[in-house]
């Protein structure tokens, strides 16, 4: 499990922390973005950032287990989903519950933004106390749809291993444009554009160009 990247990138952290900071009327006070491992399963996630960095460890417990998963999404469940963790029997709560419980949360609101292939990004906000209706969730949802543009530009600038050039070549081949026709739009050679499309496939650690689309959309480049 990789370090969130929010640990590494101010701009990030100071997004989550105001984002935090704004949903504090609703009472909540965390903040988790779960994302595809882009070289893992179709069930491997990875912590992409939390806020604050206390809960890391629950928020890693959260990724590891199979909750809003890959299942969840195969069995058409909602996008948005609202749990009281308060009232999970302690007997039979998983791991990432416990965790959360022990640091005095009640309530989770999840949001998932689909991906190509199964895959999704998850925000999750966690609040102490229980919420009072389904008005309150729906705000803390309206609030993730309304900042996601704004997190997921981060996090690709934070996350993205290709280069802007590569991203750009990706970007075009996604477009359905052939390598001759992206050269013509970026105004340079076929034969400059294979070989950005060759190093982005190399980073990604894929072989074909769709293949590659496919990771850098996980990772939230495209």
């Amino acid at each position: 499990m990789g370090i969130p990247v929010n640990f590494d990138s101010v701009s990030l952290d100071g997004i989550l922390s105001d984002w935090v900071a704004a949903l504090r009327e609703f009472s909540v006070e965390a903040v988790v973005v779960l994302g595809p491992d882009p070289f893992g399963q179709s069930e491997d996630r990875q912590v992409v950032a939390v806020h604050p960095p206390l809960v890391a460890e629950a928020a890693a417990a959260l990724a590891e287990s199979s909750d809003f998963g890959a299942h969840w999404r195969d069995s058409d469940a909602p996008l948005v989903a609202w749990q009281s963790i308060g009232k999970s029997d302690p007997q039979r709560a998983s791991r990432w519950r416990m965790l959360w419980l022990a640091h005095g949360f009640q309530t989770v609101v999840r949001v998932e933004f689909s991906l190509p292939a199964g895959r999704a990004f998850e925000c999750f906000m966690f609040s102490p106390r229980e919420l009072n209706g389904r008005a309150e969730a729906a705000m803390l949802a309206w609030s993730a749809l309304n900042i996601w543009p704004l997190v997921k530009r981060s996090i690709a600038t934070a996350r993205s291993m290709l280069s802007p050039r590569e991203r750009e070549c990706l970007e075009l081949a996604f477009r359905g444009l052939t390598a001759r026709e992206s050269g013509l739009a970026l105004h340079c050679t076929e034969r400059t554009i294979n070989y950005h499309l060759a190093n982005a496939m190399s980073k990604l650690k894929v072989d074909n160009k769709m293949a590659a689309i496919q990771r850098a959309c996980w990772l939230g480049a495209l």
